[in-house]
Protein backbone atom coordinates (compact mmCIF):
# COMPACT_ATOMS: atom_id res chain seq x y z
CA UNK A 1 0.00 0.00 0.00
CA UNK A 2 1.27 3.03 -1.11
CA UNK A 3 1.55 6.08 1.22
CA UNK A 4 -0.91 7.98 -0.94
CA UNK A 5 -3.35 4.84 -1.01
CA UNK A 6 -3.22 5.03 3.31
CA UNK A 7 -4.49 8.15 2.83
CA UNK A 8 -7.36 8.16 0.57
CA UNK A 9 -8.44 5.26 2.67
CA UNK A 10 -7.96 7.42 5.42
CA UNK A 11 -10.27 9.89 4.74
CA UNK A 12 -13.08 7.55 3.63
CA UNK A 13 -12.14 4.72 6.66
CA UNK A 14 -15.15 3.56 8.83
CA UNK A 15 -18.03 5.66 7.25
CA UNK A 16 -16.20 8.87 7.33
CA UNK A 17 -16.34 11.54 4.44
CA UNK A 18 -15.28 14.80 3.35
CA UNK A 19 -16.74 17.86 4.21
CA UNK A 20 -16.88 20.39 1.14
CA UNK A 21 -15.90 23.90 3.35
CA UNK A 22 -14.17 25.03 0.00
CA UNK A 23 -16.60 27.80 -0.77
CA UNK A 24 -15.07 31.02 -2.84
CA UNK A 25 -15.01 33.75 -1.20
CA UNK A 26 -17.99 34.85 -3.73
CA UNK A 27 -19.76 31.92 -3.08
CA UNK A 28 -19.38 31.57 0.78
CA UNK A 29 -20.64 35.38 0.59
CA UNK A 30 -23.75 34.01 -1.43
CA UNK A 31 -24.33 31.95 1.22
CA UNK A 32 -24.29 34.22 4.30
CA UNK A 33 -25.91 36.95 2.30
CA UNK A 34 -29.23 34.06 2.06
CA UNK A 35 -29.13 34.34 6.09
CA UNK A 36 -29.17 37.82 6.50
CA UNK A 37 -25.38 37.72 7.60
CA UNK A 38 -22.27 40.16 6.54
CA UNK A 39 -19.70 38.16 4.70
CA UNK A 40 -16.43 39.44 6.06
CA UNK A 41 -13.17 37.66 6.62
CA UNK A 42 -14.28 36.93 10.59
CA UNK A 43 -17.50 35.83 9.55
CA UNK A 44 -16.16 33.11 7.53
CA UNK A 45 -13.88 31.68 9.74
CA UNK A 46 -16.15 31.71 12.74
CA UNK A 47 -18.89 30.09 11.21
CA UNK A 48 -16.03 27.30 9.69
CA UNK A 49 -14.10 27.12 12.80
CA UNK A 50 -17.68 26.42 14.28
CA UNK A 51 -17.91 23.03 12.07
CA UNK A 52 -14.05 21.94 12.31
CA UNK A 53 -14.14 22.23 16.29
CA UNK A 54 -17.00 20.19 16.73
CA UNK A 55 -17.42 16.56 18.15
CA UNK A 56 -18.92 15.15 15.15
CA UNK A 57 -15.83 15.90 12.65
CA UNK A 58 -13.84 13.20 14.83
CA UNK A 59 -16.12 10.14 14.08
CA UNK A 60 -17.65 11.12 10.85
CA UNK A 61 -15.49 14.00 8.84
CA UNK A 62 -12.07 11.90 7.15
CA UNK A 63 -10.91 14.95 5.66
CA UNK A 64 -11.95 18.82 5.06
CA UNK A 65 -11.86 20.39 1.89
CA UNK A 66 -10.57 24.35 2.42
CA UNK A 67 -10.59 27.40 0.20
CA UNK A 68 -7.18 29.64 -0.76
CA UNK A 69 -8.16 31.91 2.10
CA UNK A 70 -9.08 29.26 4.74
CA UNK A 71 -6.24 27.09 5.03
CA UNK A 72 -3.79 30.23 5.62
CA UNK A 73 -6.15 31.51 8.72
CA UNK A 74 -5.77 30.41 12.71
CA UNK A 75 -8.56 30.13 14.38
CA UNK A 76 -9.98 32.31 17.57
CA UNK A 77 -7.33 30.88 19.83
CA UNK A 78 -4.59 31.48 17.24
CA UNK A 79 -4.31 27.73 15.95
CA UNK A 80 -3.43 27.11 12.18
CA UNK A 81 -7.25 25.94 10.94
CA UNK A 82 -4.50 23.19 9.35
CA UNK A 83 -3.64 22.03 13.01
CA UNK A 84 -7.18 22.16 14.63
CA UNK A 85 -8.75 19.39 11.66
CA UNK A 86 -5.36 17.24 12.03
CA UNK A 87 -6.20 17.99 16.36
CA UNK A 88 -9.55 16.43 14.98
CA UNK A 89 -8.62 13.94 13.49
CA UNK A 90 -9.50 15.04 9.76
CA UNK A 91 -7.44 15.28 7.02
CA UNK A 92 -7.18 18.87 5.25
CA UNK A 93 -7.47 19.42 1.58
CA UNK A 94 -7.61 22.29 -0.72
CA UNK A 95 -9.35 23.37 -3.64
CA UNK A 96 -6.82 24.08 -6.36
CA UNK A 97 -8.39 25.17 -9.36
CA UNK A 98 -8.92 29.06 -10.22
CA UNK A 99 -12.95 28.15 -11.51
CA UNK A 100 -14.59 27.11 -14.67
CA UNK A 101 -14.66 29.93 -17.93
CA UNK A 102 -16.28 29.61 -20.80
CA UNK A 103 -14.59 26.73 -22.81
CA UNK A 104 -12.95 28.33 -26.42
CA UNK A 105 -15.18 26.78 -29.79
CA UNK A 106 -18.22 25.85 -27.23
CA UNK A 107 -20.20 29.18 -26.37
CA UNK A 108 -22.38 27.16 -23.81
CA UNK A 109 -20.15 24.85 -21.94
CA UNK A 110 -16.82 25.49 -19.53
CA UNK A 111 -13.42 24.51 -18.78
CA UNK A 112 -11.90 24.60 -15.49
CA UNK A 113 -8.74 26.58 -15.40
CA UNK A 114 -6.00 27.19 -12.62
CA UNK A 115 -2.60 24.50 -14.38
CA UNK A 116 -0.32 27.64 -15.03
CA UNK A 117 1.19 27.90 -11.43
CA UNK A 118 0.09 25.33 -10.10
CA UNK A 119 3.25 23.52 -9.77
CA UNK A 120 4.58 26.07 -6.86
CA UNK A 121 0.88 26.62 -5.31
CA UNK A 122 0.98 22.69 -4.85
CA UNK A 123 3.97 23.26 -3.01
CA UNK A 124 2.70 26.01 -0.86
CA UNK A 125 -0.52 24.28 0.25
CA UNK A 126 2.34 20.93 1.22
CA UNK A 127 3.86 23.37 3.69
CA UNK A 128 0.83 24.62 4.77
CA UNK A 129 -0.80 21.09 5.89
CA UNK A 130 -2.75 19.75 2.68
CA UNK A 131 -2.57 15.96 2.20
CA UNK A 132 -5.27 16.17 -0.79
CA UNK A 133 -6.27 18.60 -3.16
CA UNK A 134 -9.51 19.01 -4.91
CA UNK A 135 -10.59 19.99 -8.92
CA UNK A 136 -13.81 20.30 -10.49
CA UNK A 137 -14.85 19.83 -14.07
CA UNK A 138 -18.65 20.88 -14.71
CA UNK A 139 -20.56 19.72 -17.73
CA UNK A 140 -23.58 20.88 -19.06
CA UNK A 141 -26.20 17.95 -20.32
CA UNK A 142 -28.66 18.46 -23.11
CA UNK A 143 -29.34 16.17 -26.31
CA UNK A 144 -25.68 18.03 -28.05
CA UNK A 145 -24.29 18.21 -24.48
CA UNK A 146 -21.59 17.58 -22.81
CA UNK A 147 -19.97 18.00 -26.28
CA UNK A 148 -16.54 15.81 -27.27
CA UNK A 149 -14.78 18.79 -27.08
CA UNK A 150 -15.98 19.44 -23.32
CA UNK A 151 -15.30 15.95 -22.23
CA UNK A 152 -11.68 15.50 -23.89
CA UNK A 153 -10.83 19.33 -22.65
CA UNK A 154 -11.52 18.79 -18.84
CA UNK A 155 -10.60 15.35 -18.72
CA UNK A 156 -7.29 16.29 -19.68
CA UNK A 157 -7.28 19.28 -17.56
CA UNK A 158 -8.46 16.74 -14.20
CA UNK A 159 -5.31 14.71 -15.47
CA UNK A 160 -2.78 16.82 -15.80
CA UNK A 161 -4.00 18.22 -12.24
CA UNK A 162 -3.93 14.86 -10.48
CA UNK A 163 -0.69 14.26 -12.03
CA UNK A 164 0.69 17.48 -10.79
CA UNK A 165 -0.59 16.52 -7.34
CA UNK A 166 1.14 13.34 -7.09
CA UNK A 167 4.30 14.78 -8.18
CA UNK A 168 4.10 16.86 -4.70
CA UNK A 169 2.93 13.83 -3.07
CA UNK A 170 -1.04 14.42 -2.46
CA UNK A 171 -3.98 12.69 -2.93
CA UNK A 172 -6.05 14.79 -5.69
CA UNK A 173 -10.01 14.13 -5.99
CA UNK A 174 -10.89 14.19 -9.44
CA UNK A 175 -14.55 15.36 -9.70
CA UNK A 176 -16.40 15.85 -13.09
CA UNK A 177 -19.44 16.94 -11.97
CA UNK A 178 -22.00 16.15 -15.02
CA UNK A 179 -24.69 19.03 -13.54
CA UNK A 180 -27.95 18.10 -12.55
CA UNK A 181 -29.71 21.57 -14.49
CA UNK A 182 -31.59 20.69 -17.59
CA UNK A 183 -34.57 18.15 -18.41
CA UNK A 184 -32.61 15.38 -19.45
CA UNK A 185 -33.77 11.68 -18.51
CA UNK A 186 -32.18 9.90 -15.78
CA UNK A 187 -30.80 7.38 -18.89
CA UNK A 188 -29.34 10.18 -20.67
CA UNK A 189 -27.47 11.79 -17.60
CA UNK A 190 -26.29 7.44 -17.13
CA UNK A 191 -25.07 7.51 -20.58
CA UNK A 192 -22.87 10.92 -20.24
CA UNK A 193 -21.55 10.45 -16.90
CA UNK A 194 -20.26 6.89 -17.97
CA UNK A 195 -18.89 8.32 -21.03
CA UNK A 196 -16.90 11.47 -18.91
CA UNK A 197 -15.75 9.15 -16.30
CA UNK A 198 -14.44 6.72 -18.81
CA UNK A 199 -12.39 9.68 -20.53
CA UNK A 200 -10.94 11.23 -17.21
CA UNK A 201 -9.53 7.48 -16.86
CA UNK A 202 -8.38 6.98 -19.92
CA UNK A 203 -6.13 10.73 -19.61
CA UNK A 204 -5.52 9.75 -16.33
CA UNK A 205 -3.94 6.62 -17.69
CA UNK A 206 -2.17 8.41 -20.00
CA UNK A 207 -0.51 11.01 -17.79
CA UNK A 208 0.73 7.88 -15.33
CA UNK A 209 -1.29 8.82 -12.22
CA UNK A 210 -1.10 6.30 -9.80
CA UNK A 211 -4.81 5.30 -8.95
CA UNK A 212 -4.68 3.57 -5.84
CA UNK A 213 -3.71 7.46 -4.99
CA UNK A 214 -6.49 9.05 -6.32
CA UNK A 215 -10.20 9.72 -5.06
CA UNK A 216 -13.60 9.62 -7.56
CA UNK A 217 -15.86 12.86 -6.73
CA UNK A 218 -18.75 11.96 -9.11
CA UNK A 219 -22.38 13.03 -9.16
CA UNK A 220 -25.19 10.23 -8.89
CA UNK A 221 -27.48 9.43 -11.71
CA UNK A 222 -30.76 11.59 -11.15
CA UNK A 223 -32.94 12.67 -14.09
CA UNK A 224 -32.49 16.93 -15.19
CA UNK A 225 -34.07 19.37 -12.65
CA UNK A 226 -36.91 20.09 -14.70
CA UNK A 227 -37.70 16.77 -16.31
CA UNK A 228 -40.87 15.36 -15.90
CA UNK A 229 -39.53 11.86 -16.12
CA UNK A 230 -38.07 11.89 -12.15
CA UNK A 231 -37.35 8.78 -10.87
CA UNK A 232 -37.47 6.64 -7.51
CA UNK A 233 -34.47 6.64 -5.20
CA UNK A 234 -33.81 2.97 -5.63
CA UNK A 235 -33.35 3.33 -9.29
CA UNK A 236 -30.89 6.11 -8.43
CA UNK A 237 -28.99 4.02 -6.96
CA UNK A 238 -29.31 1.32 -8.82
CA UNK A 239 -27.98 3.22 -11.96
CA UNK A 240 -25.25 4.60 -10.16
CA UNK A 241 -23.76 1.72 -9.06
CA UNK A 242 -23.84 0.22 -12.49
CA UNK A 243 -22.73 3.40 -13.95
CA UNK A 244 -19.39 3.50 -11.72
CA UNK A 245 -19.23 -0.49 -11.40
CA UNK A 246 -18.68 0.02 -15.53
CA UNK A 247 -17.01 2.61 -15.82
CA UNK A 248 -14.22 3.34 -12.73
CA UNK A 249 -10.89 0.98 -12.63
CA UNK A 250 -10.81 -1.20 -9.94
CA UNK A 251 -7.66 0.10 -8.69
CA UNK A 252 -9.48 3.50 -7.01
CA UNK A 253 -9.91 3.23 -3.69
CA UNK A 254 -12.68 5.54 -2.93
CA UNK A 255 -16.18 7.26 -3.91
CA UNK A 256 -17.07 10.46 -2.82
CA UNK A 257 -20.16 11.33 -3.84
CA UNK A 258 -21.18 15.39 -4.44
CA UNK A 259 -24.53 16.34 -3.33
CA UNK A 260 -24.83 18.27 -6.41
CA UNK A 261 -28.26 20.39 -5.22
CA UNK A 262 -30.16 17.47 -3.74
CA UNK A 263 -31.56 18.55 -0.67
CA UNK A 264 -29.58 17.58 2.81
CA UNK A 265 -31.92 14.19 2.98
CA UNK A 266 -32.29 13.34 -0.40
CA UNK A 267 -28.36 13.30 -0.43
CA UNK A 268 -28.77 11.55 2.70
CA UNK A 269 -31.21 9.17 1.49
CA UNK A 270 -29.52 8.37 -1.72
CA UNK A 271 -26.49 7.90 -0.60
CA UNK A 272 -28.15 5.24 1.80
CA UNK A 273 -29.54 3.13 -0.99
CA UNK A 274 -26.15 3.36 -3.41
CA UNK A 275 -24.41 1.63 -0.07
CA UNK A 276 -27.41 -1.19 0.37
CA UNK A 277 -26.71 -2.00 -3.86
CA UNK A 278 -23.07 -1.43 -4.09
CA UNK A 279 -21.60 -5.16 -4.68
CA UNK A 280 -18.68 -3.55 -5.80
CA UNK A 281 -15.35 -2.82 -4.00
CA UNK A 282 -15.28 0.76 -3.80
CA UNK A 283 -15.94 2.50 -0.99
CA UNK A 284 -18.78 4.87 -1.53
CA UNK A 285 -18.99 7.85 1.01
CA UNK A 286 -19.96 11.63 0.51
CA UNK A 287 -18.28 14.87 0.17
CA UNK A 288 -20.70 16.88 1.10
CA UNK A 289 -21.12 21.11 0.83
CA UNK A 290 -24.45 22.44 0.80
CA UNK A 291 -25.78 18.68 2.15
CA UNK A 292 -23.60 19.00 5.23
CA UNK A 293 -23.86 22.93 6.33
CA UNK A 294 -27.42 23.97 5.19
CA UNK A 295 -29.24 23.72 8.44
CA UNK A 296 -26.09 24.28 10.86
CA UNK A 297 -25.85 27.54 8.78
CA UNK A 298 -29.18 28.42 9.10
CA UNK A 299 -29.11 27.72 13.01
CA UNK A 300 -26.27 29.83 13.14
CA UNK A 301 -27.36 32.65 11.35
CA UNK A 302 -30.35 33.13 14.15
CA UNK A 303 -27.48 33.80 17.15
CA UNK A 304 -23.64 33.66 15.75
CA UNK A 305 -22.95 33.10 19.41
CA UNK A 306 -24.32 29.88 19.56
CA UNK A 307 -21.50 27.64 18.69
CA UNK A 308 -22.91 24.93 20.90
CA UNK A 309 -26.11 24.87 18.98
CA UNK A 310 -25.00 24.76 15.58
CA UNK A 311 -22.43 22.00 16.65
CA UNK A 312 -25.18 19.73 17.22
CA UNK A 313 -26.95 20.77 14.07
CA UNK A 314 -24.15 19.92 11.92
CA UNK A 315 -23.43 16.69 14.40
CA UNK A 316 -26.65 15.36 13.31
CA UNK A 317 -26.43 15.83 9.73
CA UNK A 318 -22.79 14.32 9.42
CA UNK A 319 -23.90 11.37 11.91
CA UNK A 320 -26.75 10.84 9.07
CA UNK A 321 -24.12 11.02 6.28
CA UNK A 322 -21.96 8.32 8.14
CA UNK A 323 -24.72 6.12 8.50
CA UNK A 324 -25.56 6.56 4.69
CA UNK A 325 -22.21 5.68 3.94
CA UNK A 326 -22.46 2.10 5.62
CA UNK A 327 -26.47 1.73 4.24
CA UNK A 328 -27.32 2.45 7.81
CA UNK A 329 -29.32 4.99 7.58
CA UNK A 330 -33.33 5.18 8.39
CA UNK A 331 -35.82 8.14 7.79
CA UNK A 332 -36.86 7.67 11.50
CA UNK A 333 -33.36 8.84 12.52
CA UNK A 334 -33.41 12.13 10.76
CA UNK A 335 -36.02 12.96 14.46
CA UNK A 336 -33.98 11.53 17.00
Amino acid sequence: MTELNKIAHKILENGKGILAADESTATMTKRLESVNVESNVENRILFRESLFSSKGMSKFIGGVILYDETIKQKTSDGKKVTELLAEMGSIPGIKVDTGAKQLAGSLDEKITEGLDGLRERLKEYSKLGAKFTKWRGVYNISEKYPSKLSINSNAHALARYAALVQECKMVPIVEPEVLMDGDHSAKNCFIKTSEVIKKCFDELRLHNVDLTGVILKPNMILAGNNSKNQISNEETAKLTVKCLKESVPVEVPGIAFLSGGQTEVQATENLNLINKYNDTNFVMSYSYGRALQQSALKHWAKNTKDINGTQAVFDHRARMCSLAAQGKWASELENK
